[in-house]
């Protein structure tokens, strides 16, 4: 380190969730001063995991942001504060949409007051005039009933004085074993004597994998004044993206077979890993810091008897129409076996059926089941995990991903421990920005920081 962490900005986290986006910053070097979250669950996770004895003086609170006065939040820093933070998407994202409408009219997206959040979150950061800000959010963001939301972010910060810009960064340029795009806002405040940058990717999509389909951003370019085009991975220069087989692979078998008796662990219990050594340089980042002991927490999965034969059936990539197709042929299998007909028998068959075939309607839901590719990386994790998790089915046992490899799959190292039910630690993770992009953008910030306040020290004036 060019300069003591204690020179650094501290870190203010608002709507901070379990902690990814901290996770990064706590990694470089930056002190946590306060982290808020409406979520109790997520709070208690942030403070097994952040709340080190040199963190005694920070304030780490479940509570609305809106309800709080930031001049009474936390203690002052000496060295000021750089705030950062994902306010709530669900009224930005189309999957938040479509649950929207479906709850009534008056629940339309664009009457959604947590699309107006990111509002509360610039006034709290600006009033702790943080000398920097980062914000996170998805895509949809760009188009929110007609508005660019980072450019209008952006445009208000530049009238608060701040330099501010947002680009898009993909999770797997960064070496997590998932395809997830998202807006990274940044904002460095005028005076600091540097500008928004953001980090170079570290791995890059190998020329075997399918493209994903993506935003048109030279269009996006075009119509912004505030958006940067993010760095482009060099194949010479970085590694190819971190696969779902190179993410799960070492953790614990916890299904042989469809058939096999169903056991619940409890989210915090410890299993030993499935191979002794990890496989890859993923796996061993991961398990970095349970070497000692050798086992790690989260292997609980939902309980889902109905679905296990059907998931047995189902090869990497299929989605709920392959399922609906397996389930129909293991119907007819029972009706054959059993001797039930729907003409003979219309009551045992409406029965059986429903004990083996899904009911959902196969027009909407095609998209709702994913089995994990084992060669590629992950499609995005998402907080609906809190619910189901058929949109993740493992990619080697007939069941969805355990609390553990939903963690594997953002990033999260394997001694990170998540609190609350098993709805809980899934919405957590599925809601958090993967630890390692936030790792990379920290790195940004500590370097531009560091080297700043050397040579401010090196004048003899104040780092503030």
């Amino acid at each position: 380190m060019l300069n003591s962490p204690h020179t650094l900005p501290s870190l203010v986290d608002l709507f901070c969730g379990c902690g990814g986006l901290s996770w990064g910053f706590k990694e470089v070097g930056f002190p946590l001063l306060g982290c808020v979250d409406l979520s109790a669950a997520a709070i208690a996770s942030i403070k097994a995991n952040m709340a080190s004895p040199a963190d005694r003086m920070a304030t780490i609170m479940a509570a609305n942001i809106c309800d709080l006065d930031p001049a009474d939040f936390m203690p002052k820093s000496d060295s000021g504060c750089i705030v950062i933070g994902g306010p709530p998407c669900q009224a930005y994202s189309r999957i938040g949409r479509g649950k929207l409408r479906s709850l009534g009219e008056h629940r339309a997206h664009l009457k959604d007051a947590r699309g107006k959040l990111y509002e509360e979150f610039i006034l709290f950061a600006t009033a702790l005039d943080a000398r920097a800000i980062v914000m996170e959010n998805v895509l949809d963001s760009i188009s929110y009933g007609g508005e660019n939301i980072p450019d209008l972010i952006c445009g208000d910060l530049e009238q608060m004085g701040y330099i501010a810009g947002w680009s898009v960064l993909n999770a797997a340029d960064f070496g997590v074993p998932q395809v997830r795009e998202r807006v990274i806002l940044i904002a460095i405040k005028d005076g600091e004597g540097f500008r928004p940058e953001w980090p170079v990717p570290t791995h890059y999509q190998p020329p075997d994998l399918r493209s994903f389909p993506g935003l048109n951003f030279t269009e996006v370019k075009a119509r912004s004044s505030y958006f940067f085009p993010s760095h482009q991975a060099l194949e010479k220069d970085s590694k190819p993206w971190v696969t779902v087989g190179d993410a799960l692979s070492d953790l614990p078998q916890l299904r042989g077979g469809a058939r096999e008796r169903y056991v619940q662990h409890k989210v915090n219990q410890e299993l030993p890993y499935r191979s002794e050594e990890p496989a890859n340089e993923f796996q061993s980042l991961m398990r970095s810091r349970t070497k000692e002991w050798g086992a790690t927490t989260g292997h609980v999965y939902r309980n889902t008897p109905r679905d296990w034969p059907i998931f047995e059936r189902m090869a990497p990539g299929n989605n709920f129409l392959d399922a609906a197709r397996i389930a129909d042929g293991l119907m007819e299998e029972a009706c054959s076996r059993l001797g039930i007909f729907p003409d003979k028998s219309p009551e045992a068959y409406k029965k059986l059926k429903q004990q083996i075939v899904p009911p959902y309607d196969r027009g909407q839901f095609d998209d709702k089941w994913k089995r994990l590719d084992p060669r590629r990386p992950s499609h995005t994790v998402v907080a609906h995990l809190g619910v189901d998790t058929y949109s993740h089915i493992h990619p080697f046992e007939p069941r969805g991903i355990s609390i553990r490899e939903a963690a594997r799959l953002q990033s999260f190292p394997d001694d990170y421990l998540f609190w609350g039910s098993m709805g809980d630690s899934y919405k957590q993770i599925g809601n958090a920005v993967p630890p390692l992009l936030s790792h990379a953008i920290a790195k940004v910030l500590y370097k531009e920081f560091s080297m700043r306040d050397h040579a401010v020290q090196l004048s003899g004036s104040h780092p503030v």
